[in-house]
């Protein structure tokens, strides 16, 4: 990610990146330009702020920084990533197809407790031109395109990211218990390419989300949504996801998929899949095998 990155920034949008000297540091396009953060600055210390304080914080930088030449996932090694399973409709069908105990989906879906699992540690995640991986004992691998949310200390929402939540469908269409293995592993998940402030979003609820794979230089499927079609409101699961539990360091929480393959489309080696969310930006990343 070269410097004409600077040029396609939105205002209202923090982000992590590699300086050409090889440095780490976060920086915040602001509406006069890119700004750099302090060389100890993390997200753990920004979510430890009300979404206030951290408009303030990140406003009242100053010094024009010089675009990042390569964009890191917008985490923390420590950041905790969640996902949400079963939020769409199409999903809800679409784990029933798969699973050989479809009414566990049926179920969920209606239910008044949503699902929530654990997807990764900051560490494993995959920035924008990074890498994501499929299992060499899967033989069903998606893509999943979706909204994460970024939670503060406090649980509440200052802003949105582009995920990735790569699954095995077969693993976890042999058992519902499956799912840690069809969903944790290396390179499992993608975030980026940056965070949007919530106050840059104007609709969250109603953001276009686009996902294409090529293979070869073809394009071989693309599936479109909107969060429109969110069953649970961003806020229900983020309330869910902080319930008799606590997150010092703030989280990244992803609320599901509705572009879903068909069950005669597999991801393979080198297959590159690129999500477009509206207002969020476009997360691009390359197969491989794990």
């Amino acid at each position: 990610m070269a410097h004409e990155l600077a040029d396609s920034i939105p205002p209202g949008t923090l982000l992590k990146g590699r300086t050409a000297g090889g440095r780490t540091r976060w920086y915040y396009q602001g509406a006069d330009g890119l700004r750099e953060l302090a060389y100890d600055a993390s997200l753990a210390g920004l979510l430890a702020l009300s979404a206030e304080e951290l408009e303030s914080h990140l406003n009242a930088l100053t010094g024009v920084a010089e675009a990042p030449v390569e964009l890191l996932a917008p985490l923390d090694d420590h950041t905790e990533v969640w996902a949400a399973g079963v939020t769409y409709q199409v999903s809800r069908e679409a784990r029933m197809e798969e699973s050989q105990e479809a009414d566990v989906y049926d179920r969920v879906y209606d239910a008044v407790r949503p699902e929530l699992f654990f997807k990764a540690m900051g560490w494993r995640v995959s920035g924008h031109g990074g890498p994501i991986g499929i299992r060499s004992d899967s033989t069903l691998d998606v893509p999943e395109p979706e909204v994460a949310v970024v939670l503060n200390s406090a649980g509440v929402i200052v802003g949105y990211t582009v995920c990735n939540d790569v699954s095995s469908r077969s693993i976890e269409g042999e058992n519902p218990l499956y799912l840690p293995q069809a969903k944790i592993y290396r390179y499992s998940c993608a975030l980026g390419p940056w965070i949007r402030l919530a106050s840059a979003v104007e609709n969250p609820g109603d953001l276009s989300i686009g996902a294409a794979v090529s293979r070869n230089g073809d394009l071989v499927w693309t599936g479109e949504t909107s969060t429109a079609k969110l069953k649970r409101s961003f806020e229900e699961l983020a309330g869910y996801l902080f319930r008799a539990d606590v997150y010092p360091f703030g989280a990244v929480l992803s609320t599901g998929t509705s572009a879903v393959p068909g069950l005669d489309f597999t991801l393979l080696e080198n297959d590159v899949v690129t999500i477009e969310v509206g207002e969020l930006g476009q997360l691009a990343n390359t197969v491989v095998g794990v």
